[in-house]
Formats: C-alpha cells, structure tokens, sequence
C-alpha cells in the first residue's frame, strides 16, 4: 500500500471516529425509575404510568417477573370478560388497570387498600 493511500485511509478513520462520536447521544444517569420500569416491562404488553411507577418506588415495591406474570395473566382474565377498568388484587397490592391501552394507572399496598374506596371500575379481579 503507497504511503498516500494509507495517508488517505488513516485520514477516512479519523473522520469516521469522529462522525460516530458526534451522531452518538450523550450517556446520562438521570434515567428516571418509571423510565427504567417501563423500559424493562413495556415487552410484557402491560404499560406503567409515569403516577404507577412513582407509586412503586415511594412505596418500595419491586416488580417481580412473577409478579408481572400475576399481572399480565389478570388483566388477559379481565379482558376476557370484556372489561375496561379493573382493580387487580393481590396478597400485598392492589392495582388499578386500563385494560384496552395494558396501562397500570395506579397502585395501593395492602395497608392502603383497607383505607380506600376504589371507584369507576367495572371489574375486580383476584390474583
């Protein structure tokens, strides 16, 4: 190879680094937990609500795969008997669910289930 060429490839690589490192977005940490939540669980169907996944964090709740399993199945039994809100019940959790857009809009623990009313739902569902 002539020593142009070669001057002209180490040219070309130099652009190209430099053409990646521009075109590349800038890494953050300000990645937000309902960011992180819905990232890691949006290919299960179910969606979080940015009002959901803040609820889970305050509350310290972590989202299981077994739980999401408990989830997914419930909301496929309330969308079966052709429901649109449904509050999905479990031992440690309640979750308010719109089941046409797979959207947890909201979520209670079992202590705050006892002091609430839920209201504009057509379903309940166990699980």
């Amino acid at each position: 190879m002539s020593v142009t060429k070669l001057a002209n490839n180490i040219s070309n690589l130099s652009e190209l680094k430099l053409s990646h490192q521009l075109n590349v977005p800038e890494k953050t940490d300000s990645v937000s937990f309902a960011e992180s939540l819905q990232a890691e669980y949006s290919k299960s169907g179910i969606q979080f609500s940015k009002h959901a996944a803040q609820r889970m964090q305050s509350r310290g709740m972590e989202m299981t795969p077994g739980l999401l399993s408990d989830l997914n199945q419930a909301v496929q039994r309330a969308r079966d008997k052709g429901s649109k809100d449904a509050v999905l019940i479990g031992d440690k959790s309640a979750f308010i669910v719109n089941i046409p857009n797979n959207t947890i809009i909201t979520m209670m623990t079992e202590r705050e289930m006892k002091e609430n009313i839920f209201t504009n739902i057509d379903s309940a569902v166990l699980f």
